[in-house]
This record gives C-alpha cells, structure tokens and sequence, in this order.
C-alpha cells in the first residue's frame, strides 16, 4: 500500500509542476483574458494536488480545503467576467 500512496504524492506533485508552468503565462500572457485561464488552470491544478495527498495521507480535512478553494478560483473567473462585461469588454 505504501507504493501507491507514493504514486499519488508523486502524481500530486506532478500537478504542482504543471502549475508552476502556467505561470509563465500568467506573467507573459498577451492578454488579461489568457492570465485568467492561466490563473484559472493553476488553481485547478491546485485543487487536484490537494485532493490527491489527501488521498494519500487519508486525511479529509483535505478535501474540505479543496473544495473551499475550488469554490474561490470559480468565483474569481465569474467576478472577473462581470467586471470585465460591465466596463466594456467582451469575452
């Protein structure tokens, strides 16, 4: 069992890494619209590292956290959205 718990750390820092790329479009992003996605990927990459050490650790108090913060980065690309429709822009 030990080794899959490792495989699930592993993979979870699998996705830390990926986040950590999509910062390099959150800095160089062209446009506000693509820092968003890249904000938006990176907190997605996020809430599935955390869910997978709290897999791997058998902690739900974890899970708890992830989903607060899933239910943050979707408000943060909605409020975002409204912002950006109120003061003339177009998605």
């Amino acid at each position: 069992m030990i080794a899959f718990e490792s495989a699930l750390l592993a993979i979870a820092a699998a996705f830390v890494v990926f986040a950590l790329v999509s910062l390099y479009r959150v800095v160089a992003g062209p446009t506000d619209h693509d820092r968003v996605i890249a904000v938006n990927v990176m907190g997605t990459n996020t809430v599935i590292a955390i869910a997978l050490v709290s897999s791997a650790l058998d902690a739900p108090l974890f899970l708890d956290i992830a989903l607060v913060y899933a239910l943050l980065n979707f408000l943060l690309s909605i409020a975002f959205s409204k912002f950006n429709v109120e003061h003339g822009g177009v998605l």
